[in-house]
């Protein structure tokens, strides 16, 4: 195992800028392997006992965090203006070189895989794995048999042509919601498809992404660490167990 910075070491674990941690081992709160140290820049195994203030850090190469993303936060690592959903995740104090898993509109709300696995994303969002990611819509407008036909033989679209598409009915009327499951993830492709039938989403919410479904108990903006089985379930859907 190859060894890294103790700067980097404490700031991938979320303790602090690297110029704060830099600080703090000079100051001598930082010990590696029961000894002080006062060099940030020393190099250590991940498998050190490192502590912080007296209190252990384990070092941890990947970690996944579900996210209940919340209408009007959009899915990006950073932006000066507008709040992301990176900094819903910051606010746990975590690592800094997490990303999201594909894309969600700002206006639409569910579930967002944050992780640093940038093997598994990939695999997650390769066309030539289909993922399957399932959605509840609402949309103005009646759906019936038909609407189900033209997702099912997949929807011509200005700049490509969206794959077959499952959308099952839950209730029909002026205002109509159904679930829609998609094995592509392109640029507001649930709303452009709806569009193309005349129907407008007023409301749009991920429930799952491959055999990963949105916690129920999990409020909107609030998130939480995976579980092994979910882990070990979305990489074999990637192909990487």
């Amino acid at each position: 195992m190859s060894a890294i910075r103790l700067d980097k070491y404490l700031a991938d674990m979320g303790l602090g800028t690297r110029s704060e941690i830099r600080k703090a081992v000079r100051s001598g709160l930082v010990t590696v392997d029961g000894q002080p140290v006062r060099d940030p820049g020393l190099r250590v195994e991940k498998t050190a006992d490192i502590a912080f203030d007296g209190k252990p850090v384990g070092y941890e190469d990947l970690v996944y965090y579900m996210l209940h993303k919340p209408a009007g936060v959009i899915t990006a690592t950073e932006d000066a203006r507008q709040e992301t959903v990176l900094d819903l995740i910051r606010e746990e104090k975590t690592r800094r070189d997490l990303f999201p898993v594909g894309r969600l509109d700002k206006d639409t709300e569910g579930l967002l895989l944050i992780t640093n696995d940038g093997q598994l994303a990939h695999r997650l969002l390769s066309p030539a794995r289909h993922v399957d990611k399932r959605y509840f819509a609402r949309v103005r407008g009646h759906l019936g048999p038909e609407e189900v036909r033209r997702f099912e033989e997949g929807i011509v679209l200005e700049d490509f042509t969206a794959l077959p598409a499952l959308l099952t009915i839950l209730s029909d009327g002026p205002v109509s919601e159904a679930l829609v499951t998609v094995r592509e993830g392109k640029f507001h492709q649930v709303r452009r498809m709806f569009a193309a039938l005349d129907r407008e989403v007023v409301y749009l919410k991920r429930l799952s992404m491959g055999s990963l479904q949105l916690d129920e108990d999990l409020p909107r903006g609030a998130c939480r660490r995976l579980s092994r089985e979910e882990i070990g379930r979305l990489r074999m859907e990637a192909g990487l167990e």
